[in-house]
Parts: C-alpha cells; sequence; structure tokens
C-alpha cells in the first residue's frame, strides 16, 4: 500500500523561468481539489533546513499565472549538499506533516532531491523549469518557450538597427551547455548564422559564410551565439577575429543576458505548467516517487529522476540542417 499523502510541500530552486509560478499554482490547486494540504517552502532547499514554510490554499495563488520569476523564490544552498543540512530539512518537513515534495527546477535540483530521497525515502516528485532546455525526459521545459519569444522579438528590434548601418551583429543568447535556444531562435528570427556548444562551426568555416553573404548582396547579417559556444573564448574575442580578418564589416555585440529568463510566461508555458503540475501532485497521491513529470509527443509522461539527471537532452539534427538552407 502507497503511503497516504496528507500534505505535499512545494518549492523551486535553481534559476528562475517564467512559468514556474504557474506551476506553483497547479500544485497548489491540484492539491485543494484532492483535499490535500499544500506548504510553500521558500528559497528552495536553503528554506527547507531554515523552515521557511507558509501553507497556501487556492486563494494564495490568484493572479500569478501570468507572473514570471517565481513567488516562492530561489536560492542556491551550499549547506543541502551536506549530511547535516539534509538533516535539518528532514526534521523540519517531518515537525510541519509534510509527506511529500514537488521541486520545480533544473538537474541540480532534481539531483538535490534524489540524494534526499534514497536518505530518507521521501517521496519526491519533479517539475522541469528551466530556459535552457536541457533537461533529458521532455521535449519542453517551462520557460524555454517563453525565452525564444522574448530572443526573436529582440532578434527582430536589431534586426531593424542592423539593416539601417549595414552591420554585422552578434547576439549572445543563454544557453552553456546546449544551443536549442539560439537554434531555435536563430532560425526563428532570420539569423544568417547560429554558433552552438553542439556544432563547431570553426573560424574559417564562420568567416566563409560570411565571406559568402557579404557576395550574396546581404548589406547587414546576424549571427546567433549560445553562450556555452566553443568557437571562441568569448563573443567578444570573436567580433575582435572577425574585424581583423573581415574588416569590410562593422560588427557589433549584443548580449541578451537575463533578460531572457523574465517576462510573462507564453501561453504554451501556462498551459505546460498547469499540466505538469496536475501530473505531479497525481502521481504522488498515486505512490510514485523519484519521478520527473514531462512532456513527449505532447503528452505528460514521468522519467525516472536519475534518467532525467543523466540523460543528454539532443540537439535537433532535422534543425541544424533547415538552419544551413535558410542561411543560403
Amino acid at each position: 500500500m502507497p503511503k497516504t499523502i496528507k500534505k505535499v510541500g512545494v518549492l523551486t530552486s535553481g534559476g528562475d523561468s517564467p512559468g514556474m509560478n504557474a506551476a506553483i499554482r497547479s500544485v497548489v490547486r491540484t492539491c485543494a481539489f484532492h483535499n490535500i494540504e499544500c506548504i510553500g517552502i521558500y528559497r528552495g532547499y536553503q528554506g527547507m533546513i531554515e523552515g521557511d514554510f507558509k501553507e497556501m490554499g487556492p486563494r494564495s495563488v490568484n493572479n500569478i499565472v501570468n507572473k514570471g520569476g517565481t513567488i516562492l523564490k530561489s536560492a542556491r544552498s551550499v549547506e543541502f549538499r551536506t549530511p547535516e543540512g539534509r538533516k535539518k530539512a528532514h526534521e523540519n518537513l517531518l515537525k510541519a506533516g509534510i509527506d511529500a515534495l514537488v521541486v520545480i527546477g533544473g538537474d541540480g535540483s532534481f539531483t538535490g532531491g534524489l540524494i534526499f530521497n534514497s536518505e530518507y525515502g521521501f517521496p519526491v516528485m519533479g517539475i522541469p523549469g528551466t530556459i535552457d532546455n536541457d533537461i533529458f525526459g521532455t521535449s519542453h521545459t517551462l520557460g524555454y518557450d517563453t525565452a525564444l519569444n522574448t530572443v526573436v522579438d529582440c532578434i527582430d528590434k536589431i534586426r531593424d538597427t542592423a539593416s539601417s548601418h549595414n552591420r554585422l551583429f552578434f547576439v549572445e543568447v543563454m544557453g552553456r551547455d546546449a544551443g536549442h535556444i539560439a537554434l531555435n531562435a536563430g532560425i526563428g528570427a532570420g539569423a544568417e548564422e547560429i554558433l552552438i556548444p553542439e556544432e563547431d562551426l570553426g573560424l574559417d568555416r564562420l568567416l566563409d559564410s560570411l565571406q559568402k553573404s557579404k557576395a550574396s548582396g546581404k548589406s547587414s547579417s546576424i549571427v546567433v551565439i549560445a553562450e556555452g559556444d566553443k568557437i571562441g573564448k568569448n563573443v567578444f574575442e570573436l567580433k575582435d577575429y572577425v574585424e581583423a580578418n573581415l574588416p569590410e564589416y562593422d560588427v557589433r555585440v549584443s548580449v541578451l543576458g537575463h533578460m531572457q529568463r523574465g517576462g510573462s510566461p507564453s501561453c504554451f508555458d501556462r498551459v505546460l505548467a498547469s499540466r505538469l503540475g496536475v501530473k505531479a501532485v497525481e502521481s504522488l497521491i498515486e505512490g510514485k516517487s523519484n519521478y520527473m513529470v514531462g512532456l513527449q509527443a505532447d503528452k505528460v509522461v514521468l522519467t525516472p529522476l536519475e534518467q532525467a539527471i543523466k540523460g543528454k537532452s539532443e540537439i535537433d539534427r532535422e534543425l541544424l540542417r533547415v538552419s544551413e538552407i535558410m542561411s543560403t
């Protein structure tokens, strides 16, 4: 017989992403629907260690579905990485009568939940929240779609300036280890070249591509670069290299930075968050633990947390080919 779940704790951890509030709302209201109490845990695992808990009901999550960031806040917790820190966290959960956890975050947050479960047998369910879309077991993470739309909107505006001044713009987007944002937003915004960590374009090929663009009559160009791309040490050094080798280009750099993580979530992210929140709570009620809820072929599915952490989110090879054709 699975353990009866009477009280669920929900936390957000790691980097914030649009859709986290919609997921919190979904968890809280699904708990209420099933007559289960829900406790909001502030500041992630650090708040769990400090007992920073607040009871949440359906009305406490009014008007947050449209808000970016996370009302529960987020924090890195060095202390939770220690057995002593996790012991304190467990004691606080027991004291508050919390039976299970819903962790909204990325692979680091899931790793913390998996370790916590292995030590205390505490039921844990994960919801993937990161704009990078770099978690195995789901086609979309919370915030990814919103980030794409934000980036495309920014590039559209940059293109107006690039066209007016016949300039080459390097636009750096987030993606330290994955190029999903750069690849999809680059295609969507009509970038001439896209540089991602998964594909080493090489400096010579980049120069050759830019030269061909110039020769074909393009008076301005946009190159979208994921921050983790390996072609140069950083985007500014890449700018200097191109200017030194292609003096006919007037190069500018625009680093979009954290604006990609902010803003009101898209309809897609709000609906996804709502679906994942329902599945997470109802899976805990069914006695399941150590899973991540995700989206595959538009169906909400469960992936073991260990697989979600260790698996690799692959770049879409077809999109790489589409990108190459579109840059002609």
